[in-house]
């Protein structure tokens, strides 16, 4: 759903265990931790957001690039359809949206693209630069960022993304949809280089949010959209029009780019890029020999790799947070809604009980070094503007969790330490959480023992943690078995919280539903919320509001940091979530340092 992630959009990320002792007592109950918050923006302060090399610079140089996980990348290699952090992390050398950003991620001029906005906000004009092509040499052209709006609201599309707001708003999507019409009515090809789109409304994301990702219909026109998810165009040999292409894939494991001389930026610095998986478990030791040249690297073992002399770290706070959701109900795929039918967690104390049960301070404070903090809402500190650390934040506060326990009627009655439901039946809570090294499994005997401390009894689904892929297929499908489960978002740069809680979007995957939620997500993005104190009031009421209901338990904040081997030159931090800085990274010499 990364940062990296959908870069405008959201995406699933990989949530990483810790190792934390299940009897953790070591912190109070502030309500409020705040000053977490500011420690551990103080930390993340101490990496630089740029890698450090003054040397010259060699021609035709290779890097290798580690993606850090315990599960193979799942290659569906498109925006519109990838879901998963490990795909955008190999999407992010081939391919890229048609506008760059500024530091508040607005669009600029500075990419493939152009764009200038109507008087009344409604309508955007998009001029793709003329040397924009395809991989394959074809031209990058208006038809082809229409095709991407054609494909993403057909109705035998099949991915995710025709829930987000603005691309239900284009004026005609809704009729094109439905199939009524053959052509979205508010895509107005003007010639083979610029476009217009015109909205039912005016929208402040428009120029932090806007679908901004063209498709090659030249390429994979011809394919049945019911069939395009799984074409091999789109696992095997993709195309696009970013710095390097595929030379080379071996499914899961890892992909050979090569430079793409025909890049509309100027020629890429490198030759080769080799991206290749590498288990959570092994990474400071393929960091430490030399074997790969960049990783995000993992926070909790940062302590063991603190001193490394052949890397250095670069880092930033990450538009990303770590939560753990209830299933409230069940996605209606043919009505296109969420229904929130389940009753078992339907008291919202209990809710909140579960999340008072759990010491998030010590999680961050302790494991993660400070590069994780407790969540205090579901908009992070990454959006300054946007974030309100006082949103009713729920802290650690285990006496809170029993007594609101107690008045929702959940006691233990048979006195074996476990309490019943207000019928006096067993009160069976089954955990769903994602395998991730070493540190995975601690955390989620972690948080189960938190929950048990309260007179919780909640065990793991299946008596195991689940891969990343069959943890969200589980997730995604509400399976009957999952109750409770431990995610991440990456948020993207659209700080509008509509496509991750909407009523009618799937990736609500508590399928929480209520009218103030609809109507707080529908005033953040109307045509008022231009006004930025009136859009600021609105999301620190929503904030607020969804840490009473508590459909989803924040739990950290998450600031991320990339390893980088000394001889990388000129390599950002925000590189997952701006891919046009790969083109002007290079390196200082022919082999990577070891130590």
């Amino acid at each position: 759903m990364k940062k990296k992630h959908f870069y405008k959009f959201f995406s699933l990320l990989v949530v990483l265990g810790l190792l934390l002792s299940a009897c953790s007592n070591s912190t109070g109950g502030s309500k409020k931790p705040t000053a977490s918050n500011e420690k551990a923006e103080e930390n993340i302060g101490q990496f630089p957001n740029v890698v450090k090399n003054d040397k010259k610079e060699i021609k035709d140089g290779s890097l290798t690039y580690a993606l850090v996980s315990d599960t193979p990348f799942e290659g569906t290699l498109n925006y519109a359809y990838y879901s998963g952090q490990p795909d955008s992390e190999v999407l992010q050398f081939f391919d890229l949206p048609l506008f760059t950003t500024n530091k508040d991620y607005e669009f600029t001029n500075d990419g493939a693209a152009t764009y200038e906005l109507s008087n009344n906000n409604k309508t955007i004009t998009v001029k793709i630069k003329d040397n924009v092509n395809w991989s394959d040499g074809k031209p990058v052209i208006a038809q082809d960022y229409e095709y991407s709006f054609l494909v993403i609201g057909n109705k035998d599309y099949t991915g995710v993304r025709y829930g987000d707001a603005l691309i239900q708003s284009i004026v005609g999507m809704k009729e094109y949809h439905e199939g009524k019409a053959k052509n979205i009515s508010g895509i107005k090809i003007i010639d083979d280089k610029t476009l217009s789109i015109t909205f039912k409304e005016a929208n402040p994301s428009l120029l932090t949010g806007l679908w901004s990702y063209a498709m090659p219909k030249h390429y994979i026109g011809d394919i049945p959209i019911k069939d395009l998810a799984k074409s091999d165009k789109i696992h095997k040999t993709p195309i696009g029009f970013g710095p390097y292409k595929i030379k080379k894939i071996i499914p899961g494991e890892s992909v050979e780019f090569e430079r793409n001389d025909d890049y509309f930026g100027g020629k890429p610095k490198l030759k080769t890029v080799i991206l290749k998986v590498v288990n959570p478990k092994v990474i400071l030791q393929s960091l430490k020999k030399g074997e790969v040249d960049v990783a995000e690297y993992p926070v909790d073992q940062y302590k063991a790799a603190k001193g490394s002399k052949n890397f250095q770290f670069i880092g930033q706070i990450d538009l990303a947070y770590n939560y753990i959701g209830f299933k409230l109900g069940h996605w209606d795929a043919k009505k296109g809604v969420n229904v929130m039918d389940n009753p078992k967690f339907k008291d919202k104390r209990v809710r909140q009980a579960m999340a008072y049960a759990l010491d998030n301070k010590a999680v961050g404070d302790k494991i993660y070094n400070g590069l994780r903090f407790p969540a205090t809402s579901l908009i992070p500190p990454s959006f300054p503007s946007w974030y309100n650390k006082d949103a009713n934040a729920i802290g650690y506060d285990s006496e809170k969790a029993k007594k609101l326990l107690d008045e929702a009627g959940y006691k233990d009655i048979d006195k074996d330490g476990l309490r019943e439901d207000p019928n006096g039946k067993k009160f069976q809570i089954n955990f769903l959480s994602m395998s991730g090294g070493d540190i995975a499994e601690p955390l989620a005997k972690f948080y189960i023992q938190s929950w048990k401390n309260v007179g919780l009894d909640a065990s793991l689904v299946d008596g195991r943690l689940a891969e990343f892929n069959s943890f969200y297929k589980m997730v995604e499908e509400d399976n009957k078995k999952v109750d409770v489960f431990a995610a991440a978002w990456g948020t993207g740069t659209d700080v509008d919280p509509y496509g991750l809680y909407g009523s009618d979007v799937p990736f609500n995957y508590s399928r929480f539903v209520s009218e103030k939620n609809d109507q707080l997500l529908a005033d953040g993005h109307s045509p008022k919320a231009f006004d930025h104190d009136y859009r600021k009031k609105v999301y620190d009421e929503w904030q607020d509001y969804m840490n009473d209901e508590m459909p989803v338990i924040p739990t950290l904040f998450r600031s991320t940091i990339s390893a980088v081997n000394n001889r990388v030159a000129s390599l950002k931090a925000n590189y997952n979530s701006d891919p046009y800085v790969w083109a002007q990274v290079g390196v200082t010499s022919d082999t990577p340092e070891a130590e």
